[in-house]
């Protein structure tokens, strides 16, 4: 206390130096890239990329209204873009010179139909953004171009754009309901500095893990601020109590200050830290990412809370007395009485929601990787739509098998073209013959097709890159290719990275939400010393988790499964707060009041502190599925703002009937004294 100058000094040079910090974290928009290092088509790429110096094809670019002369020169347009390393066209499957009625249909209609040129184009990964600028700029915005390079395009240049704005938005919320919910005109500007640090700090010290994922550079501050300010909120108001019951120090009443309210703060905050590092043991990369920046970022609000926030506030006190008024809320007395009469009912109604609910939340429909994250609300998302509906879906996979033996590779293609998916395949014997000695080959055209050791088969599959089919698809291509060369082969593409992504976030599913709810009940169990209360607690914010989950199933809307695997956890890390201070404040209030009474008063005490942080985290929630066009985080935030708001229903209308009803087992009667 004696040192608060110092305690802020630090404080506001780690938040300049954050500030700095932050600039140099790279953010990651390539959802494969959080694959296991271990999977299928990880190893895969891995393994092409060290053979050869091409990638897989990453982007189709249509051009409307143009000959097959035009089009080869919008080809030679194409390669020469900085970043572009190779453009597929027809001239590679067929001899255009020869009049194209004469010449496959099916082939021809690839790559040219109706007067319009469909270019396959591979982009380097580390001119991305670059490359797809020009080529927007080459081919003009009556024209299309999708595909991944063009969504992690999209995603790197709106998401920056889009995160500052929800965060203006949310921090202008959060001080108008701590305008609403404190006495002075200064106290919520002393939270949001607590809370501004600690954000900084944290966005900073992600510098330590070099990069983060996009979902976690979009969510993170929002959901730090959202889950960690009832922590300063609650040291201020315990201060305030001390200072309007005695006349002491301002100093002896921060001290008593933290000492009534640190077992709370770390409570809560521990049960929150602890949801958010199950997020770690996902084998999908991107819990691991945000799962570690979310635990990181309140255990630095936990910080910032018990120094940097006393020492402003003693500094900062007068200041605070003399722009006290009256609340501009009105009590919740009312609202209390209310409860305290209908809890029962509303008790016994919820298990009839909770089955259907979990029922309906394990049975919705996924998406599984980025081919849905822009909607055609988007120009992106349009001209996906409008290159599928001349063209159909396609993808591009690569299938590497041991060079030479071209007897037992001509038998092979032949297998995939009898596949009716396979729509085209570039590779040595298809375009050079399996008779043809490599030496004849012209070395260009032979080290894109063989090289270290590998030749290389390109598919051309007229699939989606996700979906039933698409990964029914997946698993013929691999069962083809193995029966030629039994586990020695790879096959890599977007498809098969989403049908390795679907494999493996789902196998995480069980195992991440059992850790997080039994990490958390085991908490409360410590907490509470009795085994009913902990079950009550977490059986509340689950059945809030599954109501949130169900809504989609009745809707008929399709889920994001990241987003579903995220929330899970994150909603359980967020709100079980809300049931920990009911109950703490129930149990406050049974030592002088009988249940009805108590259940009255704690409903009436703590709807000002769970509506804050509730209406905070359902308000930033929904900002992001307003203003994202990513559709992962805009889902994301929809359950972020539907979950927060069905926990504060949950915890405000049915628990108090569940506490009421467990009363003679969760309370320890009073011991009478000893007769004389």
């Amino acid at each position: 206390m004696h040192r608060r100058r110092a305690v802020l000094a630090a404080f506001v040079l780690a938040a300049v130096l954050s500030v700095f910090a932050s600039r140099a974290v790279q953010v990651d928009y390539d959802i494969n890239d959080y694959l296991p290092p271990d999977s299928p088509s990880t190893l895969a790429l891995e393994q092409m990329n060290s053979a050869f110096t091409g990638g897989i094809p990453n982007m189709r670019v249509m051009v409307r209204d143009v000959t097959v002369p035009e089009a080869l020169d919008y080809k030679e347009k194409l390669a020469a873009i900085d970043g572009v390393e190779a453009v597929t066209w027809l001239d590679d499957s067929l001899d255009v010179t020869v009049p194209l009625q004469m010449q496959d249909t099916a082939t021809v209609e690839t790559y040219y139909k109706d007067n319009c040129a469909l270019f396959t184009v591979t982009v380097e990964d580390a001119k991305r953004l670059e490359a797809v600028a020009a080529i927007q700029d080459l081919i003009g915005e009556d024209n299309a171009l999708a595909g991944t390079a063009v969504s992690t395009a999209v995603a790197t240049n709106s998401t920056v754009t889009e995160v500052a704005k929800i965060a203006a938005i949310a921090v202008v919320y959060v001080l108008f309901i701590l305008i609403l919910t404190t006495d002075s005109w200064a106290e919520p500007l002393l939270v949001l500095a607590g809370l501004g640090a600690a954000i900084l700090i944290n966005n900073g010290t992600n510098l330590m893990f070099g990069t983060i994922s996009f979902v976690t550079n979009a969510a993170g501050s929002i959901l730090q601020l959202a889950v960690s300010l009832d922590y300063s909120v609650f040291l201020i108001h315990r201060f305030a109590e001390c200072r309007a019951a005695r006349r002491r120090s301002a100093e002896d009443c921060m001290v008593e200050a933290l000492c009534k309210s640190t077992g709370s703060i770390l409570s809560s905050g521990l049960t929150t830290v602890i949801g958010f590092l199950a997020l770690v043991l996902m084998q999908f990369q991107i819990g691991p990412d945000l799962g570690l920046a979310l635990a990181k970022g309140v255990v630095l609000s936990l910080v910032t809370v018990f120094t940097f926030m006393p020492a402003l506030t003693l500094v900062c006190y007068p200041w605070m007395d003399k722009t006290h008024h009256k609340p501009l809320l009105p009590g919740f007395d009312g609202f209390g009485r209310f409860v305290s009469r209908i809890m029962l009912p509303a008790a016994l109604r919820w298990p009839l929601i909770m089955v259907p609910s979990y029922l309906a939340s394990n049975n919705n429909e996924y998406y599984y990787g980025a081919a849905h994250m822009f909607g055609t609300n988007t120009r992106l998302g349009a001209d996906t739509a409008a290159i599928e509906e001349t063209f159909g879906k396609s993808d591009t996979w690569v299938v590497l098998v041991p060079e030479g033996d071209t007897a037992t590779q001509a038998e092979l293609s032949d297998a995939l073209h009898a596949i009716p998916e396979v729509t085209g395949i570039l590779s040595y014997v298809d375009n050079a013959g399996a008779s043809i000695p490599p030496e004849f080959v012209p070395p260009d055209t032979l080290k894109l097709l063989v090289s270290g050791g590998y030749t290389r088969m390109v598919l051309t599959v007229n699939a989606d890159t996700e979906g039933d089919a698409a990964f029914a698809l997946v698993e013929k291509v691999r069962a083809t290719v193995q029966q030629y060369y039994p586990d020695a082969y790879d096959l890599a593409g977007q498809g098969v990275s989403t049908y390795d992504l679907m494999d493996t976030i789902t196998a995480d599913m069980v195992k991440v939400n059992l850790l997080a709810i039994g990490a958390v009940f085991l908490i409360l169990l410590l907490m509470k010393r009795q085994l009913l209360l902990p079950v009550i607690l977490v059986l509340s914010i689950e059945t809030a988790i599954w109501i949130n989950l169900a809504i989609p199933y009745f809707r008929g809307r399709h889920v994001f499964y990241i987003a579903y695997l995220i929330i899970s956890t994150i909603q359980l890390g967020a709100t079980v707060d809300y049931a920990i201070l009911f109950s703490d404040r129930y149990q406050e209030f049974r030592e002088t009041l009988d249940k009805k009474q108590a259940i009255a008063a704690t409903v009436s005490t703590v709807t000002t502190s769970v509506i804050t942080t509730g209406s905070a985290l359902a308000v930033v929630g929904f900002l992001m599925g307003a203003i994202s066009t990513n559709q992962l985080l805009g889902q994301l935030g929809n359950f972020l703002g539907v979950g927060g708001l069905v926990s504060l229903a949950i915890v405000l209308l049915a628990l108090p009937g569940y506490l009421y009803l467990a009363d003679p087992l969760i309370i320890k009667p009073k011991k009478q004294p000893k007769e004389a």
